[in-house]
């Protein structure tokens, strides 16, 4: 069995910057894992620009953001094995891979690093009736098809959904030729970024119909139509609203779900609302010497938050890999979201493993105009922010430092709140 000091699954975004922080860190012995082909995950279809802003202060395609990890993970001379498959994670660290030139094999890691990302909700298209005619996609597969295979799914088209992918696609069809009739959400607002319906449909002139949904499919061997209809604040359409469309193809953007069924596998404990893993101050689960980043952790509006939150776990897992497991010294601290925020990440801290700045990462539950983002000390507020405006479609975040908490030594608990302005 090879043995090395941090395996990290996925090769895309956030393994890769994982890999290139653990190195800086001083360690040298790291694997990487990825069943593509090639690194860069997801990047590699996201052919369109607006990654890199935070990161390199200036504007990249995916694949260009990609390949600046990509060389430095070369550079670095970090291993990594392609086209493998990991089969299994044992909660001793033992992983189970597969691929063609060394079949089935085992690796003992030191700590890991879980980067496997994230995979396309279809849950949206189970709900409808009609039949399975050809040209249902979701919005990612399609985005390959066209970015990658060179492949055009159909010419007249509808999206059901308006997170990022789908907004996207919607204008990258376009640019392809096709007519994109209207972007359909069950929600009362949009699931992607602001800027994304402002560049993707309005500069298009493509109707976003919100509360409305797909309520019927047409065509027995190949889409020939959809119905919408709005719904109600339960979500149920409302009888007389229907409307048609004429129609090839139907994509689906309904959300994306954390790639944990690693994750679940070995035991890690897992948050119900973000489906990802629940983490400490370093990223790491309930298993020790396990870390979790990027988009299977929570979903990321922006690669370079991904990025940011990887090298973070990069660099824990080489610290727990010097020094092994920190005694922990002091009670922890418990992170909570209530009032219209959902979640945090991470869940707890333990103040004297935490570096000299934590940014918790959160979304709300709703779109909250005029308001404060407000976070207290058990009862005490202690910060405030103003917001013209929140929604769930972008992340927002909450700067603790440690020695703003040094100050609190009996601290139990924290509460990120949305309040009226």
């Amino acid at each position: 069995m090879k043995a090395y000091d941090i395996v990290i699954i996925g090769g895309g975004p956030a393994g890769l910057a994982a890999a290139a922080a653990a190195k800086r860190s001083g360690i040298d012995s790291i694997l990487i894992l990825e069943r593509d082909r090639e690194l860069g995950g997801i990047l590699n279809q996201c052919i369109h620009n607006g990654f890199g802003l935070h990161t390199f202060k200036e504007e990249l395609t995916g694949p260009e953001y990609a390949s600046r990890f990509i060389d430095q993970v070369e550079e670095l001379g970090i291993e990594y094995k392609l086209n493998t498959m990991v089969m299994d994670i044992s909660p001793n660290k033992v992983v189970t891979a597969m691929n063609r030139e060394e079949g089935l094999y085992e690796i003992q890691a030191k700590a890991i690093v879980l980067a496997m990302g994230c995979r396309e909700r279809s849950r949206g298209a189970l709900n409808i009736p009609g039949y399975r005619p050809a040209g249902i996609y979701s919005a990612g597969t399609a985005q390959r098809l066209v970015n990658m295979e060179g492949f055009m799914p159909g010419r007249t088209c509808v999206i059901l959904g308006s997170g990022d992918i789908g907004l996207i696609m919607a204008r990258r069809m376009t640019f392809e030729g096709a007519k994109v009739k209207v972007v359909a959400e069950l929600m009362p607002y949009s699931g992607g970024l602001k800027r994304n319906i402002v560049q993707c449909l309005d500069d298009y002139g493509i109707p976003l119909k919100l509360s409305h949904t797909v309520v019927d499919i047409k065509g027995k061997e190949r889409l020939e139509g959809i119905t919408l209809a709005q719904v109600d604040n339960k979500g149920k359409p409302i009888p007389g609203t229907e409307e048609f469309y004429e129609c090839d193809t139907l994509l689906l953007s309904v959300g994306l779900i954390p790639e944990n069924e690693l994750s679940n596998g070995m035991g890690v404990a897992m948050n119900p609302i973000t489906s990802g893993p629940i983490v400490n101050e370093s990223l790491e689960t309930n298993i020790e010497g396990v870390f979790a980043c990027g988009n299977v952790l929570h979903v990321h509006d922006l690669v370079d938050f991904v990025s940011e939150e990887a090298a973070a776990a990069g660099r824990n897992a080489a610290a727990y890999v010097k020094d092994g497991a920190a005694a922990n010294v002091k009670e922890v601290i418990t992170l909570k979201g209530v009032d219209g925020v959902r979640y945090t990440v991470p869940s707890t801290i333990n103040v004297d493993r935490m570096a000299d700045q934590l940014i918790v990462r959160f979304r709300v539950g709703g779109v909250y105009k005029n308001c404060y983002v407000s976070t207290y000390f058990d009862d005490e507020r202690v910060l405030r922010r103003k917001r013209p405006v929140v929604a769930p479609g972008e992340m927002e975040e909450v700067k603790l430092s440690k020695e703003q908490l040094l100050k609190y030594p009996d601290l139990k608990t924290i509460t990120i709140k949305i309040e009226e302005a």
